[in-house]
C-alpha cells in the first residue's frame, strides 16, 4: 500500500447500478479498497402502458412546459415514442413547448433530439427547477415531468398546489438488484463499521439499503453507524434527501458528477476519519483500516484496526477485555482470548512500535505515553 495515495487505508462502498465500474476504478486509483454492493437496477418501461398513455396525452393535449430530469430518461422516452410511431408528433409538440432541463446530461439529450432548452439550473437541482416554475407562475399551465426512476411527489405536488396540471412520465424505474446478498452484507459491514464510507448515486439506492436494513432488523444500527463512524457521500441533494430525513449527515459535491463525488470523498474522508497521536515515542496515524507508523504504512486486519482505534479513542485510559470485545467484535459471540490474540498480532504488525500497546495486569490494555499529535 502506498501512503501517498489519498484514500490508502480506507474502505469505500459503492452502491451504484449504472457506471459502477467507473466509480470503482476512480476510487481504487486513489488507493481505496472498494466494496461493491449494487443496491438497484434500472428497468426500462418501453412496453409500459403508463408511458404510452403519457406519451399519447402529450400529443393529443400538448404540454405548455416539458421538464427533462435525466439524459438517459429523455432518450429512452424518445426511443419508446419512435418505436410506437409517435416520435415525430411528440417532437413537434415539444418544439412548441417551454423545455426545462435539470442538468447538462438532460440538456444534451434534448439537443440531440433537435430541440432547444429554455432554461436549466446551475445546481442541477429539481428544487431549483420547481422554484423557477413557481416564480414564473403555473396557474392553468399543463406541465409534463419526465420521472427518473421514482415518483417526484414534492416536485409534482408543488406544481399542482400552485394551479398546474401535471402529466407524470415514467420512462424507467428502479427495482432491487437481482442478487441482494452483497447489499445485505454491506448493511452488516456498515453496522459493524467495517467500511469507512458509503457512496450513493441515487435516492432509490438509499431507499433500497434502508429497506434491506429494515428486513434484517438493523435499521437503528445502520443509522447509528452512518451518523458516527461511516461517512455517507451522495452525488447530490436529491440522493441525500432520504438519509437527511433520518438525520444522517452527508457530504455532497457542488456538481452532481462521479468525478466530483470522488473528489469530495478524497477531501472529506481523510479529514474526518484520520486520527493522529503520539505514543511511546512514535507517531501513529490511523486511516481507516491501516496505520502510518512514523510515516510508514502498515496494513491491519479489521479487528486489529478496531482495537487500535478503540485504544486511540480512550486517550491513554485502560480498556478492559470486555470493552475491547464490544468495540471490535460488537458483542458477537467470542471470548476474551480473541482480544489477547488480536493484541499480540497488532503488536507484531506494528513492529518496533508494538510496545506502545501496553498490558496493565488484571485490568486490560492502553497506549503508552499518549498525546494528540
Amino acid at each position: 500500500m502506498t501512503s501517498e495515495l489519498p484514500l490508502a487505508g480506507f474502505t469505500v462502498a459503492v452502491t451504484a447500478a449504472r457506471r459502477r465500474e467507473e466509480l470503482t476504478n476512480l476510487l481504487q486509483r486513489r488507493g481505496a479498497r472498494v466494496v461493491e454492493a449494487p443496491a438497484i437496477r434500472i428497468v426500462p418501461t418501453i412496453d409500459d402502458d403508463l408511458l404510452r398513455e403519457a406519451t399519447e396525452a402529450c400529443i393529443t393535449d400538448p404540454p405548455d412546459v416539458v421538464v427533462a430530469t435525466t439524459g438517459i430518461g429523455f432518450r429512452g422516452w424518445m426511443e419508446a415514442a419512435d418505436g410506437w410511431g409517435l416520435g415525430e408528433p411528440l417532437l413537434a409538440q415539444f418544439a412548441r413547448a417551454q423545455l426545462l432541463t435539470r442538468g447538462p446530461k438532460a440538456k444534451g439529450a434534448v439537443r440531440a433530439a433537435g430541440l432547444a432548452e429554455a432554461w436549466s439550473p446551475d445546481s442541477e437541482s429539481s428544487d431549483e427547477v420547481l422554484a423557477h416554475l413557481l416564480a414564473e407562475g403555473v396557474v392553468g399551465r399543463r406541465i409534463a415531468v419526465q420521472l427518473h426512476g421514482e415518483p417526484l411527489p414534492d416536485f409534482c405536488n408543488g406544481l399542482r398546489r400552485a394551479g398546474a396540471t401535471v402529466v407524470e412520465v415514467p420512462v424507467y424505474r428502479w427495482v432491487p438488484a437481482e442478487d441482494i446478498k452483497p447489499l445485505r452484507r454491506l448493511v452488516e459491514q456498515v453496522c459493524q463499521k467495517e467500511v469507512d464510507c458509503v457512496t450513493f448515486t441515487s435516492a432509490p439506492a438509499v431507499a433500497s439499503m434502508l429497506k434491506v436494513a429494515d428486513e434484517e432488523g438493523r435499521r437503528p444500527a445502520l443509522i447509528a453507524a452512518l451518523r458516527s463512524d461511516v461517512l455517507a457521500a451522495c452525488v447530490g441533494p436529491m440522493t441525500a434527501a432520504p438519509l437527511e430525513r433520518c438525520d444522517v449527515p452527508t457530504v455532497q459535491p457542488e456538481r452532481a458528477r462521479l468525478g466530483a463525488l470522488v473528489r469530495t470523498v478524497v477531501e472529506e474522508l481523510p479529514r474526518r476519519r484520520t486520527r493522529t497521536v503520539a505514543s511511546g515515542g512514535h507517531e501513529l496515524r490511523l486511516r481507516g483500516h491501516s496505520v502510518l507508523v512514523d510515516g510508514t504504512a502498515v496494513e491491519l486486519t479489521l479487528r486489529q484496526a478496531a482495537v487500535l482505534s478503540a485504544l486511540i479513542a480512550s486517550e491513554g485510559r485502560v480498556l478492559s477485555r470486555p470493552e475491547l470485545l464490544k468495540a471490535a467484535w460488537h458483542d458477537e459471540l467470542t471470548d476474551e482470548h480473541a482480544v489477547e490474540m488480536t493484541i499480540a498480532r497488532l503488536r507484531s504488525a506494528l513492529g518496533p512500535a508494538g510496545r506502545v500497546v501496553q498490558t496493565v495486569v488484571k485490568r486490560g490494555y492502553r497506549l503508552a505515553e499518549f498525546s494528540h499529535s
